[in-house]
């Protein structure tokens, strides 16, 4: 033996391992002696030190980690263990806790405290000192395991996991350990962390345990497909085909085929059907046309393979196996008939899937509401609207909380000319606590208020759909409410009960202790709509509002009262944008306030988004009261223009333009004024007409100064009158000059680039440069 291999063993020369190299000194001299009597050879030698190196190599690795405990304390501690021995537990704590005194990180006190307490029956005392003395000597896997143990006896489920971890540390190959430790992640519901485990057992598995490999792989791809874990379930289970193919059962099979159906990879699970199960398919131009099914395959693999084919658009060879189908019972292959029924259904084969549905609402067994809702869907698609409802029906009286069903229901009511039947489909799910303790019941009522709010309005029933209104509104605004001691209240009028907003004192709202949470449920209120949705449904609510408060004589009897409500009613349409009401507001307020600039600017922007032309007499009859009223002159002359009334047009401009000469507006529409009647076909004296107008165009100019808007206009009059050579020079003076930034509008608003640039390349493509036309549209008019 060489002097390395010698000295690798007398290295370590600690007190606990004396008689361990006794033995192996011994075993070497043996080893020596009978080397000299044989006289071994060289490579005999070399073999023997290789050995001999592995063998101390391994001796190492499972040796425990040395004592912490001085010599000095080694026979204290001795004497410690004989008295625990002899039953003197009292001189043995003393004894333990003295050593822990002077030597802390020594473990075998804190083991002997342990199993003190343990047989003293104080088994969290005896709990805590076995971790303590575990974490001081971390390698003893056998001793976590026995922690683990008695953490689970005290319900401790995350120390348990803690123990299994430290174990599976120092033997990472231990299976056991690693499943008892994925059972308790199980149990704590950390199922990443299960399966994680889960992995490296299969990963541990020899390859001859074939059989626990794929009875723990169709656990774990069970597990995977009711975590939503598609894909990890499907890589779980293509594992377990690819490494032991000839172990695969129909189980398997069943099981990969279902997984590649739910991930829509049908083409997969067809490919492992024939795999696996013996099936043939004859090959068609371009799809198979034959299918031959032994007789051992199960009737749950032949369904799987009829829907693999339905969603393939392989409908032929589907006869006989339907028919094979239907053969059987309903009511023990029920869940067969849905699978094969949705997948005619996803495909739009509706006539395909009525018989099976047929056959499952008239069982006994699989009479559910499911069922009922896909016959009614199948009936309404094939357009058995009468039927449909009936099925409908059906599935509320079964699931009256399923908004699906109810919408559908109330859809199909309307479509068959019955309102009243249509609107108590639509009738609340909910009673009001369960709205105020669950958020999504909240979520679901809202939508099905929404629906029925719709329908109201189709229906002119404003004052139920007020109500309706009202009822989102106090779920929706259910703090800010609160916060201002405003509640929803049914009252009497009339003889009719509706809902009105009432204010109430302090002690009758209740405070709101969780904002946060408050909060939240908000949130998740508004998700149900989006935010223009609910701007709408605030605006129309408000218009609703008013025009109710209207009609309620007591206002008429107090004019600020009533003007008040009317400017309301003006805010609330125009933000609608119900602009025909708005404009009824309006000219309402403006034929007593017609000096409010405001209330002009209002009205112009309710008749330009309007489109209607019933203010021009409205403001015709208004000027004859009026007939210094400066607004309205020039809103008579703008109408006049529009209408081709031109003489009309200039009478009013002139005179707003001698009310205020120094405005360039006004002179801009005289000028523009005697350009259109110099345009028309027969005009008498047309020359001075143009002379006139470009006088007052330069009057306009010359006000409003040199910049992109006064060119612009001045190139546009010159183009209109057929002087495009001039009509260039001032075009290209105007794209010289950069857009003007006016307050409150976008700079995008009023840069006329655009506009200048269009009208440019009609001139040049009259001219024949389309290089120029080209330029220009690149450059300006390209977005």
């Amino acid at each position: 033996v060489s002097p390395s291999v010698q000295k690798a063993f007398d290295e370590d020369n600690d007190d606990d391992y004396e008689e361990e190299e006794e033995e192996d000194s011994e075993e070497e001299r043996k080893v020596e002696a009978k080397g000299d009597e044989e006289g071994p050879s060289a490579g005999d030698v070399f073999a023997l030190e290789m050995e001999l190196n592995r063998e101390n190599k391994k001796m190492m690795k499972e040796r425990r980690n040395r004592s912490k405990l001085p010599r000095a304390l080694r026979g204290l501690m001795g004497e410690a263990n004989i008295r625990y021995a002899r039953g003197d537990k009292e001189d043995a704590v003393l004894m333990c806790m003295e050593i822990i005194r002077q030597a802390p990180l020594a473990y075998e006190p804190f083991s002997t405290l342990a199993m003190i307490y343990e047989d003293q029956g104080d088994m969290e005392k005896s709990l805590q000192f076995g971790l303590i003395a575990a974490h001081l000597n971390p390698s003893d896997c056998e001793e976590w395991v026995k922690l683990a143990d008695m953490s689970l006896e005290q319900d401790n489920i995350r120390q348990a996991i803690i123990c299994y971890t430290k174990a599976i540390k120092y033997d990472p190959s231990n299976v056991r350990y690693l499943w008892e430790r994925c059972s308790l992640y199980e149990q704590v519901g950390e199922h990443k962390q299960s399966m994680d485990g889960y992995r490296r057992i299969l990963n541990l598995l020899p390859p001859t345990d074939g059989e626990h490999f794929m009875q723990l792989s169709r656990d774990m791809a069970k597990s995977y497909y009711e975590s939503s874990d598609l894909p990890s379930a499907m890589g779980v289970m293509e594992e377990a085909l690819r490494r032991h193919p000839e172990l695969v059962t129909d189980e398997s099979i069943n099981m990969a085929a279902e997984l590649y159906i739910a991930n829509h990879q049908h083409d997969k699970a067809l490919q492992v059907l024939v795999q696996f199960c013996g099936i043939v398919l004859e090959r068609g131009e371009p799809k198979p046309d034959l299918v031959v099914v032994p007789d051992h395959v199960p009737v749950d693999i032949r369904v799987k393979l009829m829907v693999c084919l339905i969603h393939q658009h392989v409908y032929r060879p589907l006869d006989s196996m339907l028919t094979s189908l239907m053969e059987q019972s309903p009511e023990e292959l029920g869940d067969l008939y849905l699978d094969v029924a949705e997948a005619f259904l996803d495909q739009g084969e509706y006539n395909s899937a009525l018989p099976l549905l047929s056959a499952l609402v008239c069982s006994e067994r699989y009479n559910l509401a499911v069922v009922w809702l896909r016959h009614a869907e199948c009936l309404k698609a094939l357009g058995h609207m009468e039927v449909a409802v009936k099925s409908y029906n059906r599935v509320v009286q079964m699931a009256p909380l399923h908004l699906e069903a109810r919408l559908c229901l109330s859809t199909l009511q309307q479509q068959l000319g019955r309102p009243l039947c249509a609107l108590k489909a639509l009738e609340p799910m909910y009673d009001p606590d369960t709205l105020a303790q669950d958020a999504s019941a909240a979520q679901q009522e809202l939508k099905l208020l929404l629906h029925r709010s719709t329908l109201l309005r189709s229906q002119g029933r404003l004052d139920d759909y007020l109500d309706t209104m009202l009822t989102m509104l106090a779920m929706l605004l259910k703090v800010a409410m609160t916060r201002a001691q405003v509640c929803v209240k049914a009252r009497m009028w009339a003889g009719v009960r509706h809902l009105r907003l009432v204010k109430v004192s302090k002690d009758l709202v209740s405070d709101i202790h969780d904002q946060e949470a408050a909060y939240q449920d908000i949130s998740g209120k508004t998700s149900v709509l989006s935010r223009e949705d609910w701007w709408l449904l605030l605006v129309r609510c408000a218009e609703l509002l008013v025009d109710s408060s209207l009609e309620f004589y007591s206002f008429y009897d107090v004019k600020v009262k009533r003007k008040e409500l009317e400017f309301f009613g003006l805010s609330a349409a125009f933000l609608d944008h119900n602009y025909r009401k708005a404009y009824d507001y309006i000219r309402l307020t403006l034929m007593e306030k017609q000096e409010w600039p405001m209330l002009w600017n209002v009205f112009n922007q309710v008749t330009l988004h309007s489109q209607d032309v019933r203010h021009h007499r409205f403001c015709l009859r208004l000027m004859m009261k009026n007939p210094d009223n400066h607004a309205l002159c020039v809103l008579s002359g703008h109408n006049a223009l529009v209408s081709g009334s031109f003489k009309h047009a200039l009478g009013q401009y002139v005179q707003a333009f001698r009310s205020n000469p120094d405005e360039p507006l006004y002179s801009l529409c005289v000028g523009l004024t005697f350009f259109h009647m110099a345009s028309q076909k027969f005009v008498v004296k047309r020359h001075p007409l143009i002379l006139q107008g470009f006088s007052f165009l330069w009057r306009y100019v010359e006000q409003r100064g040199p910049c992109q808007e006064s060119m612009y206009n001045l190139g546009r009059a010159l183009q209109q009158m057929g002087l495009a050579h001039l009509a260039i020079h001032y075009y290209h003076k105007a794209l010289s000059f950069p857009p003007l930034t006016l307050e409150g509008i976008a700079d995008d608003q009023v840069d006329l680039r655009r506009e200048i640039a269009f009208n440019l390349s009609i001139i040049y493509q009259a001219s024949g440069n389309t290089e120029m036309v080209r330029h220009l549209i690149n450059t300006y008019c390209t977005v």
